[in-house]
């Protein structure tokens, strides 16, 4: 709340001369204008006290709580402080407003309001009656609580004295009739007692004779025995300066021992240095590797193991598991296989048949999403099977099915990865390449049933037989990497894995010592060995080079522990001449 007052200019020229000298405060009093009127309060003055001075003393006014003083004649006014050289920027009437404003903060301060005396004084009596209530309750309780226990205490002690009569009566009747017997039994057993503490007097005798004698014969082992231990101290003396000379010599040996030992630990720190430094630079190259889209035939092997479980695990399961979706399924897979089948190496053919199997998996009302699928994985199948039977017999039938495959990649959703899925599942990772680990991507261990499921053996299969179907899928798959297509296809798919495909082989010693891998880089070679030679130039001529000493007898045999490529059997060297004679065609081609 604000308290206003309007007030007029002042005519005193002494009460104008002392409010030029005042200072801003923001409403408190200072420290010089307000010292002498704290201390009269301290002492036990008022406002009214103050305003109940004379008019001769230097006083408030009577209209404003301000610090302005009225002085009698201008001779009592003291005199001034040096003014400082201020230009106020207030009007008279301003100022008057700021002055009045502040003198309404003083008043404000100070005023007590009787209304909030009283509440106080009201709470602080009800709180008193109450504790004085609550006092007379809490003594009237105890004092009940009290009664109630003594009549308790009472009532139990009358109770306890009639049940302690009760007994003694019970014990009396039962004296007066066990009693002649129970003296009988004590009688007898007394006697007994008494019987048994002369045996045991007896048997104690007889165990101190024992002891005594038992104890003579320790003296005169411990006697024998100090004897002894004298005559061996005697020895140990001697035996101990020998010890000592013995230790001294083992010693220098564990010395040297320990120098040798800190010399072989420094060498292998420095070994372990080495070969941290060289852990971390391949870590940087594997890591480099990744930054560039590059893999590993692990990983590789890896996710298209894992995109064949999803793909038994989902669509192939709940086709399988729905009668509806099968028969769709088993109608539209009918329609691809016969088309795959029907494949030429005639360009207009392959487009037409490349179109009709696209309208199957394509059609204007769309199929479920595990039919689908389903329909990739059986086209992969069937164009893995085609390849298994015709480009064994006859390899320029590869081209037809690598056409066709590499059409419907272009344009089929998903078409590449189950087909590469598939890829690697019949040739048993021969595709990355790379071998089959003991356990699943999961980390799963293979039992021994697994193990050649896993591996692309077929049962029954010979090992011949098992060399002629990887090779025609892998002719198939060569194929696709040298075809010109409209757009890239997927990683694996591309020309770069060609050269991959060389440096894996060589570079894994499971896969080089097997005869299967002459075979199939001879297939790579007759395939695109020559446009390999186009693209990469002297590197490719190096690699040649490198695989051509690796199955020859001149550069081949046992150097450094590393054997011919493909071993020694009698089908590896039929697969060893087919590279070689490969290399040399290539070679000798010219570009």
């Amino acid at each position: 709340m604000r308290y206003g007052v309007p007030r007029s200019p002042s005519p005193s020229k002494a009460r104008s001369q002392v409010r030029r000298r005042r200072s801003s405060t923001f409403g408190l009093q200072s420290d010089s204008s307000s010292e002498g009127e704290n201390e009269y309060r301290e002492s036990g003055g008022s406002d009214s006290e103050i305003k109940g001075k004379a008019k001769g003393d230097a006083v408030p006014s009577s209209d404003s709580d301000s610090d302005s003083f009225i002085y009698d004649t201008e001779a009592d006014v003291p005199p001034s402080a040096p003014r400082r050289s201020r230009r106020s920027t207030l009007t008279p009437a301003e100022q008057n407003y700021v002055e009045d404003t502040l003198a309404a903060i003083q008043l404000r301060t100070r005023y007590q309001d009787p209304y909030e005396d009283w509440q106080k004084q009201i709470r602080k009596d009800a709180f008193n009656n109450a504790r004085r209530e609550l006092s007379a309750i809490r003594r009237q309780n105890l004092a009940t609580h009290v009664e109630a226990r003594a009549r308790d205490i009472q009532l139990h002690r009358q109770r306890v004295a009639q049940e302690v009569k009760t007994l003694s009566e019970e014990l009396e009747k039962l004296n007066a009739k066990f009693g002649p017997p129970r003296e009988s039994l004590l009688a007898r057993r007394a006697n007994m007692n008494q019987a048994m503490n002369t045996r045991v007097r007896e048997v104690v005798q007889a165990e101190e004779a024992k002891e005594q004698a038992r104890l003579a014969q320790e003296r005169a082992a411990r006697e024998q025995a100090e004897r002894q231990a004298r005559e061996a101290e005697e020895r140990a003396r001697r035996e101990a300066k020998e010890r000592a000379d013995a230790e001294e010599r083992k010693r220098k040996e564990q010395e040297e021992k320990r120098l040798a030992k800190e010399r072989e630990e420094e060498e292998k720190k420095k070994l372990e240095q080495v070969r941290q430094s060289r852990d971390e630079k391949l870590q940087k190259v594997a890591e480099g590797r990744k930054a560039a889209g590059m893999t590993t035939p692990e990983e590789d092997w890896a996710e298209a193991r894992e995109s064949l479980k999803h793909l038994k695990a989902g669509p192939m399961r709940n086709v399988k598991g729905n009668p509806a979706l099968k028969k769709l399924w088993n109608e539209n897979r009918r329609k691809i296989i016969p088309r795959v089948g029907q494949l030429t190496n005639d360009p207009k053919a392959i487009t037409n048949i490349s179109q009709q199997i696209l309208e199957v998996l394509k059609p204007s009302q769309p199929l479920p999403d595990d039919v689908y699928f389903a329909l990739l994985v059986s086209l992969s199948k069937t164009i893995l099977l085609q390849a298994e039977t015709e480009v064994t017999a006859e390899k320029r039938s590869a081209f037809p099915l690598a056409s066709m495959t590499a059409n419907l990649m272009t344009v089929v959703t998903g078409f590449d990865r189950i087909f590469w899925t598939k890829l690697v599942q019949r040739t048993g990772g021969w595709a990355v390449p790379a071998s089959p680990p003991a356990k699943d991507f999961d980390g799963t261990p293979f039992d021994e049933a697994q193990l050649p499921k896993v591996r692309g053996q077929l049962p029954g299969e010979s090992p011949t037989e098992r060399t002629a179907r990887i090779a025609g899928i892998m002719r198939v798959y060569f194929t696709i990497l040298h075809l010109p297509v409209s757009q890239p296809l997927w990683r694996p798919f591309q020309l770069p894995r060609f050269w991959a495909y060389f440096a894996r082989t060589v570079s894994q010693p499971a896969l080089r010592n097997q005869a299967l891998a002459p075979e199939l880089l001879a297939v790579a070679l007759d395939v695109g060995g020559l446009h390999a030679k186009h693209v990469w130039g002297l590197q490719w001529v190096k690699m040649m080079a490198m695989l051509y000493s690796a199955v020859t007898t001149e550069a081949g045999p046992s150097r450094g522990g590393q054997k011919l490529m493909g071993g020694t059997s009698s089908e590896a060297k039929a697969t060893q001449i087919r590279l070689q004679l490969e290399i040399e065609r290539v070679m000798n081609t010219p570009s």
